[in-house]
Formats: structure tokens, sequence, C-alpha cells
């Protein structure tokens, strides 16, 4: 599925949705290689304004007369890559003059791909978790001076972005994306995978064809490399993995390959053992809640593990992980309300971040502000969104966020509303959900969504500053 690129000849890079999350490390990794990028997105947020301070031009009108003249110059036409995403739509007119140019095109999960064909490949893929996962290598590798290179799909908050390079990075480090089926153009030495739960029913026919496309993506593992899955991933596909591969697995107190065992919960932060293969870690600490951290944490030390990290870094190099923005972030801990924000936006992924707040803020009245992401995803799963978000105390329900969809009748908020047993529920929209928030009657905020409800983190953080 893979073609091939010779990075080193090119001229210029041009991206198509510079401002996706995916896209934009990929942009700061061909910065670091002295190529000039610049590109389109739809609209200016934080991640392209910091493009723009990091030297890309970056623009936000899809008119051909805004590509930079080096990207439209005859001379170098075959020596310019443009990189699009599939959030692009057919219609764009940027996109149609360069494939109708004869320009080189092709999707971002291709370039990644080439560029993970360079060297060894740890490709990280699952319904929820893998972001975290990922960035939890990266941070491990980095600390026991591991040259690699790291594609995520969040920003670090131990680095500041979404693109870790260490070394020559001869190791990519990729988090591989379901969406599309773009992690089938990576060949990986280590796969792992996290989760497979129903999702993406919009772009897969159904929840057997995205489990085979899990099983397609461990054939791509080369012979004699390593598949690595968690135990509920092993329940699924377990016996179809690819047979030429080496299964390894972990878990929370399984029976596993590597286990997380005596866990502590010690003021929002938890400090459990590992047993592996090779041995015991002792008292490993992650500074960050949500039991599922614990078992991605585990999924990070097997890699490492494997990858001939000592246990002692790998310790020592948890200690200082501080996570992903929007990863069960604790955005404020001070005062009548710790405020804590989460891009969980699939029901399994509220349950579990809902449970780890009351696990380990217990007797805590919790609000939650939630923004449902795809008309498709709120279709299909609005039953088990509520009951999900039934956990919290207090619910606050706004619009659906959109992203790539049309509205479909008849799909709205309310379907999950409808569904939702939260003794105090309401409906809101961005523009009133603040002064809607019943601050006297919360001890924990979370904010919940994969859309625009990050716009909320900064003025809800200084409304509740205010009430010192």
């Amino acid at each position: 599925m893979r073609g091939t690129v010779d990075f080193k000849t090119l001229k210029g890079i041009y991206f198509l949705g510079i401002g996706g999350i995916g896209m934009s490390a990929l942009a700061r990794y061909f910065i670091s290689m002295d190529i000039p990028v610049a590109g389109y997105d739809q609209t200016e947020t934080k991640l392209t304004k910091a493009l723009v301070d990091e030297g890309i031009n970056v623009h936000y009108d899809d008119v051909i007369g805004e590509i930079p003249a080096m990207f439209k110059d005859d001379d170098s036409r075959e020596q310019t890559l443009v990189i699009y995403t599939p959030a692009m739509p057919g219609s764009s007119a940027e996109l149609g003059y360069f494939k109708d140019g004869g320009y080189q095109v092709i999707k971002r999960a291709e370039v990644l791909g080439i560029i993970a064909s360079e060297g060894v490949c740890i490709g990280v893929a699952g319904t929820h978790g893998k972001t975290t996962v990922t960035s939890m290598i990266a941070h491990i590798m980095k600390s026991a001076d591991v040259s690699s290179n790291t594609f995520l799909g969040g920003i670090s908050v131990n680095y500041g972005t979404n693109h870790i390079q260490h070394g020559d990075g001869k190791l990519v480090i990729a988090e591989a994306d379901e969406y599309d089926r773009s992690f089938l153009f990576l060949n990986p030495n280590t796969a792992v995978i996290t989760s497979v739960d129903a999702d993406h029913l919009d772009v897969y026919e159904d929840v057997l064809s995205m489990i085979e496309t899990y099983i397609d993506f461990t054939n791509n593992v080369i012979d004699g490399g390593i598949v690595l899955l968690s135990e509920s991933v092993l329940k699924i596909i377990g016996e179809r993995v690819n047979p030429h591969a080496v299964l390894m697995t972990y878990s929370i107190e399984g029976v596993t390959d590597y286990i997380a065992t005596g866990i502590n919960i010690l003021g929002g932060s938890y400090a459990f053992d590992v047993r592996t293969p090779n041995g015991v870690l002792k008292a490993v600490t992650l500074a960050m809640g949500g039991r599922h951290n614990i078992e991605n944490a585990v999924a990070a030390i097997a890699v490492a593990d494997n990858h001939g990290v000592s246990h002692e870094e790998i310790k020592n190099a948890l200690d200082l992980y501080a996570g992903v923005k929007r990863r069960f972030e604790v955005v404020h801990n001070s005062g009548p309300v710790i405020y804590i924000d989460d891009y969980a936006h699939h029901p399994n992924e509220i349950s579990s971040a809902l449970s780890s707040i009351k696990e380990l803020y217990p007797g805590k009245k919790l609000t939650v502000l939630f923004q449902p992401h795809l008309y498709t995803r709120t279709r299909d799963f609005a039953e088990d969104f509520g009951k999900s978000l039934s956990i919290a105390d207090s619910l606050l329900l706004l619009d659906i966020y959109p992203a790539r969809e049309e509205p479909i009748e008849g799909i709205t908020s309310e379907l999950i509303f409808d569904h939702a047993q939260s003794g105090d529920k309401l409906l809101c929209n961005k523009e009133n959900a603040i002064e809607m928030i019943d601050f006297d009657k919360t001890d924990v905020l979370l904010t919940l969504g994969a859309g625009d409800i990050d716009q909320l983190i900064e003025p809800i953080t200084e409304h509740i500053k205010s009430l010192n």
C-alpha cells in the first residue's frame, strides 16, 4: 500500500489540513530536516499559531492565490510534495489545483509509513489509550537516551509538542490511527493494540470489519517482531494475530506477560508493581489519575523492556512523566474546585474517566460538561453514552461537534440526554456553559470531548480561580 519518496530531494512540502494533530507532527518533522514547509487549514487554532511561530507559513482561506509562490513554481513541481488529510473535502480548490497540476499528492498516513520504513518502528494502535501509550514510550526512550523520533496524536506535557525527536531518530515511535485504515501503511517491528471497541462505524461497515482491520495491522508486523496486546484485546483477536510474530500481553492484575499489581492511590497519583518476564519493577509511580493509565503504563513498560531499556531507567522516566494535554489532565487543583479535562469521546473512555475520578476523589460531587463528537457516533452509541455519563452527579451536555460530518435529521444531544440518569442534567451551548455550571455544588469538574470544547478550558480555569 505504500509508495516511496526521497525526501532529501524535495525543495518544499505543502500540507492541506496542516492544523491536524497528525499533520502538524509531520510538518515539524520536515522542518527539523530543513525542508521548507507551508500549508492551509480551515481554522486558526493554538496549534496553527504555534506552527507559525516556528516559521511555517499557514493560511486559512482555501484559495489558490494564497499558496506561496515557491510551491507553484513549475521548475520545482517535481520536487514539491503535497500531503493531505482525509478530512480535506474533495471540493477543495487547493487540493484540486495540486492534483490537476501533476504534483505528487499523497495522504498523511502514507508519508508516515515511508518515514517509519527507514528505521525500526513501534506502532501503537487502539480505539483509546494509544496517544498516552505512545507518549509514555517516547518519554522513556528519550529519558534513557535512546535515539528516537515520535509522532503523537496529542501534545506531550513534558515536551510541549506532538513531535519528539532525540538523536538520529532511527527508532520511529508512531501513533497508529485506525481511522480510514491509515495504520495499514505501517510495517512495525513492534505493534501495540490497547483496545478494540466499536468506533468509527461511519468508516467501517460494522464492528467485525473494524476488528478484521486490526488483525490486518498485526499481519503487517515484520517476521519475528512483537505484537503486544492488552488482555481485553487478546480475548477478541488473540487467536488470529500474525503467526510469524511474537505475541505478548499486558494487563492490570490479569494473567499476562506484563502485569500491574499492588495498586495504591497516593493523593491523585498511583503506585504499583509490574511483573515482567525479566523480573519485577517495584513501586512504580504514576503522577496522573485514571486506572486505565496504569494499564497504559504497563504497555509502555513492556515495549521499553523489549527494546533494551533497564528497569531502573523505566522507573525513573515514569516518575517524571507528566502526561498528554487533554488526557486526564488536571488543569486546576487548588481552591474550591478540582478541574480535570479529558479527550474522551467514546462511551468506554467516558466510563473509565468518570470511574477513575470517583475512585481518586471518593465522596466528592462530580460535574461533567460533555461535547458529543460526530452525528454518527451519537446515533450509534446514544444509549451507551447516557449510561456512561450517569456516573456523574451533575451533567451538562453541549451541542454535537460535527467535525467532518453533515447533520443527520433527528440526531442531537437530546438523544444522549434522554438516556442519562444523573441527578441534575441540563442542555447548554458553549456560550452559556460556564454560567450554567453550579460551582457551589461541584467538587470536581470534568470537561470531556474531542471537538472544540478545549476552547472553554482557559475561561473555565479563570472562573474557578476567581472563586478563591
